[in-house]
């Protein structure tokens, strides 16, 4: 028998993803079967077959009903979420509202076909679990996945669920940022400490993290973000722009025409590369509705207009890290580009503008770096830590968002157990008691979020336990949060006054999935296998 095929880092990205693994004593970013080291994450169906990747993307135009996309979006989400209700606007294919949980609904082999995110997102993991296999001629089954760092407990427990369907043990869920910070450290071997900001802007999410770095070891000291905010929401404004530009000469309005529309959206994603390294960028489509040629250009100077304001909302994430960082920006020493979004060269002007000219760090390539850090991550976890530049590398990450409960009567206020930024895995355990005489049970409500009053955080799960009756006050139950290295929350209840204990976990709701849908679902990708063009 040959020797197991190595554990593999995959970045799953909103637009792109990729793939990387270490063996060879090096780190290596894997092309696919087109030759690309990215690949679009892009499902689509048709009468005959599944399509992933650039087979998915480049029939877009002539399938935009059946072709999925920014499913990332959606992970982890409700369907009521005013991000979801935004997008479901912009997008051509069906979402459906199950029991507030978003459902997409595809025309596949002649019937109506429903799928939820994570099961979209399992065939993206899918597709780049086939391109390592291609490359390694062996059947990889460890992986660790990434995900922005102000991914909450949801989204990233389904992250996880869609490696298991397409039959990967995930053995880490890693922050973006901080693989990216894996790369960077790899590359710049130094026994110094340094003061590092990852600006992590890629097509739908952006991450601001200040790491230190020091002989190998990664210590995250404070995050920020927005998993709403990247390079598609760039390409949206370009597209209302011409929207509005096409109704202006032509007098006709093509916002609800969804094949002319994802034509625009192809050639505003072109420009916007364009744009990066040209001062003008020219769109031209041919016959784009009514027989009309829609010819016409766009500066950069009104690109940086139209999405300014996301600009700023960018830097003033970078400014929330730095000041949960408890440091001044001039203690930062390099600060590094990560995703594709990040080569604008308006981002790159204001970061300079706000460091005071500090050059940016641009050493690992932004596209890849993220995949790159998740293959170091794979390689320690899977047993290879030796191998990796004979050196040890420890990583200690905050948990991006402050968990507790619900309090008072109504539970309308949010007592925080585990503050955001505290470094996990982590485990604090706090009291309670009861606010009626006798009650025979206590409830629970386990909540996400920074405001003070619950009604705008994240409501988790909920739970009920039982107690012996007693006056008010005096029944003690001790509650435990349990953050794991995942970022994934698990909580646990103790009757204090009769020792008697009671584990409770965290429903899986709000987007988490049981583990008999798992193997459902785990069972339908098996089955779909045979009708995949990967």
């Amino acid at each position: 028998m040959g020797t197991p095929a190595p554990a593999i880092g995959i970045d799953l990205g909103t637009t792109y993803s990729c793939v990387a693994v270490f063996q060879r004593g090096k780190i290596e970013i894997i092309a696919n079967d087109q030759g690309n080291r990215t690949t679009p994450s892009y499902v689509a169906f048709n009468g005959e077959a599944m399509l992933i990747g650039e087979a998915a993307k480049n029939q877009a135009a002539s399938n935009v009903k059946n072709t999925i996309f920014d499913v990332k979006r959606l992970m982890g989400r409700e369907f009521n979420d005013a991000t979801v209700q935004s997008d479901i606007k912009r997008w051509p294919f069906q979402v459906n509202d199950c029991e507030n949980k978003p459902n997409i609904e595809v025309q596949f082999k002649g019937t109506n076909k429903t799928f939820i995110p994570v099961e979209i997102s399992a065939k993206i993991l899918q597709k780049m679990k086939a391109t390592a296999e291609a490359y390694l001629g062996k059947t990889v089954n460890k992986a660790v996945i990434t995900v922005p760092a102000y991914f909450n407990d949801s989204q990233r427990q389904a992250t996880k669920d869609a490696g298991t369907i397409c039959g990967l043990n995930v053995l880490r869920i890693i922050n973006e940022p901080t693989a990216a910070g894996f790369a960077y450290g790899l590359e710049n071997k130094n026994s110094f400490k340094e003061t590092v900001l990852i600006f992590d802007l890629g097509g739908g999410t952006f991450d601001a993290s200040i790491l230190t770095i020091q002989d190998g070891v990664f210590k995250v000291l404070s995050t920020a973000g927005d998993t709403h905010l990247g390079g598609e929401d760039f390409n949206n404004r370009m597209v209302d722009y011409f929207v509005r530009e096409l109704q202006r000469q032509h007098r006709r309005d093509i916002s609800q025409n969804w094949r002319a529309l994802r034509r625009l959206r192809t050639f505003c994603e072109i420009a916007k590369r364009t744009l990066s390294s040209a001062t003008m960028a020219q769109i031209e489509i041919d016959s784009l509705c009514d027989g009309i040629d829609f010819y016409t250009t766009i500066s950069r100077a009104r690109f940086e207009e139209l999405n300014i304001d996301l600009f700023q909302k960018a830097m003033s994430l970078v400014e929330k890290a730095i000041h949960d960082a408890n440091i001044n920006k001039t203690q930062i020493d390099q600060v590094i580009l990560v995703g594709g979004s990040s080569r604008i060269p308006k981002i790159q002007m204001m970061l300079q503008d706000f460091f005071e000219g500090k050059t940016l760090n641009k050493s690992i390539n932004p596209d890849e770096a993220v995949a790159y850090g998740a293959a170091v991550q794979a390689a320690i976890l899977n047993g290879d830590r030796s191998k990796i530049a004979a050196r040890d590398f420890v990583l200690i990450d905050v948990a991006p968002l402050s968990l507790g409960i619900g309090i008072h009567r109504d539970f309308e206020d949010m007592g925080v157990i585990i503050k955001r930024n505290t470094a996990i895995p982590a485990r604090i355990t706090k009291g309670l008691s009861t606010r009626n005489d006798y009650a025979t049970f206590i409830i629970c409500k386990v909540f996400e979020g920074e405001y003070t009053a619950t009604k705008y955080n994240h409501l988790l799960g909920e739970f009920v336990l039982g107690i012996p009756p007693a006056p008010a006050g005096v029944a003690k139950v001790d509650v435990t949060f349990d953050i794991d290295s995942n970022g994934i929350l698990n909580v646990t209840a103790v009757v204090r006054s009769t020792g008697n204990s009671n584990q409770i976990t965290i429903k899986r709701e709000n987007g988490r999935l049981t583990q008999e849908q798992i193997n459902r679902m785990v069972q339908d990708a098996e089955r779909c296998l045979e009708s995949v063009v990967l």
